[in-house]
């Protein structure tokens, strides 16, 4: 398990989850993703991306500008 991270910081809709996407698909199962965007909107996108897709949202928050999310890659 290696824990990788992705700025998503300044990307509007849908580049966040496109980037997620991109990434995780070059990580094994078990990795773990966390993602950092501006993009207020990632809160409910990415994790809904996760669902459809399978992945484990472990974690996320919002702080003043931004959103961090961490993601459990599943095969």
């Amino acid at each position: 398990m290696s824990h990788h991270t992705l700025d998503a910081r300044n990307s509007l809709c849908p580049m966040p989850v496109i980037k997620t996407q991109n990434k995780i698909a070059e990580l094994q199962t078990g990795d773990i993703l966390e993602v950092t965007c501006t993009d207020p909107g990632a809160l409910n996108d990415i994790p809904a991306w996760c669902r459809i897709n399978g992945h484990l949202v472990k974690d996320s928050q919002e702080n003043e500008d931004e959103v961090v999310i961490v993601i459990e890659v599943v095969g």
